[in-house]
């Protein structure tokens, strides 16, 4: 307790601040052929200088050591072991995303730690005990850091490292959107692009521990046989490319299971049009992300509905009674071998700007993450 530590954060005169963290300091921008202009002011599409876009990503982070906060009564002072680097994080930094934090700000929406010290008027949380974020926003790129009780979740100690830090995002999206939009029974069967995601993983797993059949698209790459094995062995049923989904052998797929009631979209543009098209009518499509940056187009003949969801809304409006309720299912999935963390690169702190630069190039499948 009031020892410097590091932390991730974004540059802004905040000369108050005595912390140690990985800091954000301005929103980035994107340059375009017409030169340096905000994101939030409807920049050309980040792809079209990517390179560009990478080095100003990274140029906002400073690794800065500030003292910890003292503890008050109601706060929890925790050791953070891990911190995944996810694409909502970069959507922050981009300024492109739903919630953004007032500067400067502690990078990091995902993590587990372990406390080591809690205020008198703390009862649910000891020493030892591991924790992740019950918010969304709450810095979790630092060596350590003293929240609010509130702010946190228990998991289970005996769960791994990896598993725990890969908790509060992706895993909870895909449980929600598999329990909450359709009535699933075993031997019914879900289609989703972005298959190769965090959140893909989680849903074949999650599915397939509910006897739920799984269509995957990914997108055509160089290594695409190693892509398919490895989700057929996290449970997948079928795993196609963006280009399959329009050809006529996609009726040999559902020779031997029914057709979708749900589609899980985080792509947009054709990819999704073309979801729509093999859903069962009346069946659900939501929209979860938008990485093609391409509108989401509905076919006429579609008799489906088309619904978006956001975690970050979810864990909002719910009590942090009902996340613990979902909380305790991943984490039995987790214990009895049924879910397993994405594909992680561990990465030092002091290395965050390989861990940056590798979460922003495409095809990547493995999670970077922050050992702290």
């Amino acid at each position: 307790k009031n020892q410097p530590h590091p932390s991730l954060g974004v540059r802004a005169s905040a000369p108050h601040l005595k912390q140690s963290l990985l800091f954000i300091f301005s929103l980035m921008c994107c340059v375009g052929d017409t030169g340096i202009s905000s994101l939030n002011q409807g920049a050309e599409d980040i792809s079209q200088a990517s390179i560009n876009a990478l080095f100003l990503c990274v140029s906002l982070f400073r690794l800065k050591d500030l003292e910890v906060a003292e503890l008050g009564d109601s706060d929890v002072h925790v050791k953070m072991l891990a911190a995944p680097i996810n694409p909502a994080d970069i959507n922050m930094i981009q300024g492109t995303y739903a919630i953004v934090s007032p500067l400067p700000a502690v990078g990091g929406n995902e993590g587990v730690g372990e406390v080591l010290e809690v205020g008198r008027r703390v009862a649910a949380l000891k020493p030892g005990d591991r924790v992740i974020p019950a918010v969304t926003g709450l810095g979790t790129w630092r060596t350590r850091g003293v929240f609010p009780e509130e702010t946190l979740l228990k998991v289970p100690g005996d769960i791994p490292v990896l598993s725990a830090a890969t908790l509060s995002v992706n895993p909870c999206t895909a449980y929600r959107m598999l329990a909450d939009f359709e009535t699933l029974a075993p031997g019914d069967s879900v289609i989703q692009n972005a298959a190769n995601s965090g959140v893909g993983q989680a849903v074949i797993q999650i599915a397939k521990a509910s006897g739920i059949k799984t269509i995957n698209v990914v997108r055509d790459r160089p290594d695409l046989p190693k892509l398919v094995e490895r989700l057929m062995a996290l449970g997948a049923d079928h795993v196609i490319t963006e280009e399959m989904l329009r050809k006529p052998e996609m009726k040999d797929i559902f020779k031997s299971i029914p057709k979708p009631r749900l589609a899980l979209n985080c792509v947009g543009g054709k990819s999704t049009t073309e979801m729509l098209r093999h859903l069962q009518p009346k069946g659900t499509m939501v929209t979860y992300g938008g990485m093609a940056k391409q509108p989401v187009m509905v076919p006429v003949v579609s008799t489906g509905d088309a619904l978006d969801f956001s975690q970050g809304t979810f864990c909002r409006s719910f009590t942090k009674e009902s996340l613990g309720s979902m909380m305790d299912a991943l984490c039995q999935l987790i214990q009895s071998g049924q879910l397993a963390a994405p594909a992680c690169t561990e990465v030092p702190l002091q290395d965050y700007k390989a861990a940056l630069e590798a979460t922003m190039k495409p095809f990547v499948s493995s999670k970077q993450i922050l050992l702290l």
